[in-house]
């Protein structure tokens, strides 16, 4: 199953799933979008049957669709190494919770599906935060769902429109741009979206979690009420419970500020992920850190993210230096200590900051004399190599 997607934002940014509610579209995120982007690449996908996706086959479940929510995001990193956040609307947070809680899934599925489980088990421990819109764990009773699956297969989604809008927003609102969707929904895909709402159970899942999760409700939300949100709160290890007054099921577009403020804000720690990423791209090079992202393993994620968050942001964008001065400090310390491997890579990366070959040298001899002959000696060796090889690059290092 493939879902047509759209995705805007920095590249190199971390990146950022976000799903839509049942009978919506991808522009359901609209008005998260702008200030999203300025810090994440945001990939966004239309349900099946709906906006631009093609329609669904019959006995779809919710981990039908967070696979091939999956598939997207290893289509778009081009890795299954890569972490990313995830976050979705009433469905789309369904299937956000059952990508997060892919581990869990992984130990109760039959002998025929462990591989496919594996897989997911594996991208479950690369969701690195989780946005739950008015959403649930369990969407009530199966019957009202499969009624509604059987009146749309009779009658067509749009004769919903007047009922849904009074269920998406509060009296007065006008969400006409938002209720329009429904045009571009195929009945039968919505039937069967239905039909794996009917079916939807998450609730011994959430316990899996591990990742940061922000959950938001409307205060006057019929569709997902309170106490559902609040199961969510207290299934999911240390999740934080967002209520939106004046707000019903789409919260997100009815009270958009709000709501963005909360996702900004539970997602804000990864910021300097962002910018330290850039910064690592620019002194390293694309290719370098290509190469070093996709050799990243569950074992390695953490220390990856540490080193981009804290290094290159939190240090080598700092005002007080400017890159050359950096390149010039990380030089010495690297031949101080020995870190042959880390200074090859960092000879390269002056040269990116502006030093010449000949103030490269000028470095090295100064360590002669504070940081001693042999170590100077090995450190020209080094130096000399990868200079010779400029401008062809050198394998990554785990940097």
């Amino acid at each position: 199953m493939k879902l047509h997607h759209r995705v805007d934002g920095p590249a190199g940014a971390p990146l950022l799933v976000l799903g839509p509610s049942l009978g919506t579209t991808l522009d359901i995120w609209q008005p998260q979008l702008s200030v999203l982007t300025q810090s994440w690449r945001v990939l966004r996908y239309d349900l099946p049957g709906h906006g631009g996706s093609a329609p669904a086959a019959s006995g779809l479940t919710i981990d039908d669709l967070a696979r091939a929510v999956l598939e997207l995001v290893d289509d778009v990193e081009d890795t299954e190494a890569g972490e990313f956040a995830v976050g979705g609307i009433s469905l789309g947070g369904a299937i956000a919770t059952a990508i997060a809680a892919g581990q869990q899934q992984a130990r109760q599925q039959e002998p025929g599906q462990q591989e496919a489980s594996k897989q997911q088990a594996g991208r479950q421990g690369r969701v690195r935060s989780l946005v739950l819109c008015c959403t649930s764990a369990r969407f009530g009773e199966p019957g009202p769902w499969l009624e509604r699956a059987a009146l749309v297969r009779a009658s067509g989604v749009a004769q919903l429109a007047p009922a849904l809008a009074a269920r998406w927003f509060t009296a007065g609102y006008d969400g006409r741009w938002v209720t329009d969707m429904l045009e571009r929904v195929d009945a039968e895909s919505y039937a069967a979206c239905c039909t794996a709402i009917a079916s939807c159970d998450l609730t011994g899942r959430l316990a899996a979690i591990t990742a940061p999760t922000l959950i938001v409700a409307g205060a006057d939300d019929p569709a997902t009420p309170l106490d559902q949100a609040l199961t969510l709160a207290q299934g999911i290890p240390g999740a934080l419970l967002r209520v939106v007054p004046g707000a019903a099921h789409l919260a997100s577009v009815e009270r958009a500020d709000t709501v963005t403020s909360a996702i900004v804000g539970h997602l804000g720690g990864d910021s300097g992920h962002a910018a330290g990423m850039r910064t690592r791209r620019e002194v390293l090079g694309d290719a370098h850190v290509d190469r070093a992202v996709a050799a990243t393993t569950g074992f390695t994620r953490d220390f990856q993210h540490l080193i981009t968050r804290y290094a290159w942001n939190e240090i080598w964008n700092r005002p007080g230096l400017d890159r050359r001065t950096r390149s010039c400090v990380t030089l010495t310390a690297l031949v101080a200590r020995g870190h042959l491997d880390e200074l090859a890579m960092h000879v390269r990366a002056a040269l990116r900051n502006g030093l010449t070959p000949d103030e490269i040298g000028e470095v090295l001899l100064q360590t002669a004399i504070y940081c001693g002959v042999p170590a100077a000696n090995a450190a020209f060796a080094v130096a000399q190599r990868v200079l010779a090889e400029v401008p062809t690059e050198a394998p990554a290092e785990e940097d």
